[in-house]
């Protein structure tokens, strides 16, 4: 354990003058940090009413940044990832292909390596040269940018894709499914391999879902179980920091937590004696407490080391709430269902925490959890803070996806987009104090039923395509989603239906 042993936050200096590429750089550049959370649901923050938990470090940025009521990603992390990095929402088509995990699974030598990637990278589609990736954009301004935890995009990725997607350096997993355990014999760091000797679990250290006492022991048998991935991924992120304080930089944390199965190396304190919770939510509570604190661990340093002034830290999360701990009647999976056995469904019959027993409620009151496009599989956290530039405890009921990042950034760092992204600047709800966007807007988001489209002054249509039928809301007065307006607003529900023709292919319609 000692080789992983965590490090304090160096200063972080932010330089004017020439860039990598020779190019004068405008004065006050901020560096960026930019925490990506896997699974996690708005409930699960304390800022947003979680009562088992307190999440003090994230509620903070909510206190002293802007966030945004309705920010949406997409019903799982490979599509959301892809998204963000591109800046084109996942209706597209010709954007990306999501490869299938599991490739990378018991990969021993560069030699296995190098066989999968050149099967992957032949058939991997790329963005045009000259259409830039988020990290290009970056790069384009004269940072050196990072991704450290999970993969760049798709269930695999090579180290070809990471470097032409812009990252100077990268560590982490390439395949979705190992990136699943947290005890990996191996990660990878730029081009190498990066063994870790002390972890022998044949599996990684997989977690177990369903609570019993037999998957209690399993979880709790450290053996072959010493580097947690988390741990690492934070001293590595210190160190990127720490040798390049000196230039601007954008490192971007694509952390796994609080993504199943559980699995963590103790019980938080605060939650440790909790008689109200059972073994497994603690631990999968302990995960969320894990990113909570290593979040802390930056803005400490940054603070104590008086530069938090110089550096824009964004808290988003991939997709909406996922249930990782099943325990008696309560939560119920494989296929999900209420506590008295009903299946739900993608259009009559949504999960809803009191239906499921979830105790945390972490799809924060709304309708669905991952996978589907209800507003709790869908709707995610988001915030900005930059302190001294960004209203502090602002919310902006502005309508934002993921892919709002890219142009964002681009129009703060003066970085030209010679292709047209789907995403919008947010600098002028950010910097300029605007409560909307000029232009009336509309977020597409995909999902195995059917595309949703959401505008931005509050309407929601959800189309099934199996089903072939509309089902149109208003989310300001309606958040579960339970009012069906199609007659009595038949102009929006036409308005709408043409947005999704013109954007997204409707089977059959």
């Amino acid at each position: 354990m000692k080789r992983y042993l965590l490090s304090s936050i160096n200063l972080l200096i932010l330089l004017p003058g020439i860039s990598a590429q020779g190019k004068e750089l405008p004065p006050n550049r901020p560096n960026v940090v930019f925490i990506y959370a896997d699974d996690l649901g708005r409930g699960m923050l304390s800022h947003y009413g979680q009562k088992y938990i307190s999440t003090p470090n994230i509620d903070r940025l909510f206190k002293e940044g802007s966030s945004f009521e309705y920010a949406y990603g997409c019903i799982y992390s490979v599509p959301a990832r892809a998204s963000l990095l591109t800046g084109y929402h996942d209706c597209r088509v010709g954007k990306w292909n999501t490869t299938l995990g599991g490739k990378m699974k018991n990969i021993n030598s560069y030699e296995q390596l190098d066989s999968v990637e050149n099967e992957l990278n032949s058939s991997r589609i790329d963005l045009p040269d000259g259409d830039l990736y988020l990290p290009q954009v970056f790069k384009k301004a004269g940072y050196v940018t990072a991704q450290v935890g999970k993969l760049d995009w798709g269930s695999t990725s090579t180290r070809q894709q990471v470097r032409k997607h812009g990252w100077d350096y990268y560590c982490g997993y390439l395949d979705n499914h190992r990136a699943q355990t947290y005890y990996p014999s191996f990660l990878f760091e730029n081009d190498t391999i990066l063994r870790i000797p002390e972890n022998t679990h044949p599996t990684g250290g997989r977690g177990f879902e369903k609570e019993s006492p037999e998957n209690y022991r399993k979880r709790w048998d450290m053996t072959g179980k010493n580097v947690y991935s988390q741990n690492l991924f934070l001293e590595k992120m210190l160190n990127f920091i720490r040798t390049h304080s000196e230039e601007p930089f954008f490192l971007f944390h694509s952390t796994q937590l609080p993504h199943g199965p559980v699995a963590v190396p103790a019980v938080h304190p605060e939650i440790k004696d909790n008689k109200d919770l059972s073994e497994i939510e603690k631990e999968y509570a302990s995960m969320v407490k894990m990113l909570d604190d290593h979040i802390g661990i930056l803005i400490s340093e940054l603070n104590k080391l008086g530069i938090l002034d110089r550096t824009i830290i964004v808290f988003g999360a991939d997709n909406g709430h996922e249930t990782y701990y099943t325990n008696g009647k309560r939560c119920l999976k494989s296929p999900n269902r209420d506590m008295e056995g009903r299946h739900f469904d993608a259009w009559d019959y949504p999960y809803r925490s009191d239906r499921t027993g979830d105790r945390f409620d972490g799809n924060n009151g709304l309708s669905g959890k991952k996978w589907s496009n209800w507003e709790g599989g869908v709707r995610v956290p988001l915030v900005f803070c930059w302190p001294g530039k960004i209203e502090e405890g602002k919310v902006s009921n502005q309508t934002v996806a993921n892919y709002d990042l890219l142009p964002t950034f681009a129009d703060l760092l003066n970085v030209r987009l010679l292709a047209p992204k789907d995403g919008e600047s947010l600098l002028p709800i950010l910097l300029e104090g605007e409560e909307q966007l000029a232009q009336k807007r509309y977020i597409f988001i995909s999902s195995g039923e059917g595309p949703t489209v959401i505008s931005s002054d509050g309407w929601k249509l959800r189309y099934h395509k199996g089903l072939k039928k509309f089902r149109l809301h208003y989310l300001p007065n309606d958040p579960l989603e339970e009012k069906i307006l199609n007659k009595q607003y038949p102009n929006i529900l036409n308005e709408l239906k043409s947005q999704l023709k013109k954007n997204v292919k409707l089977d059959g319609i």
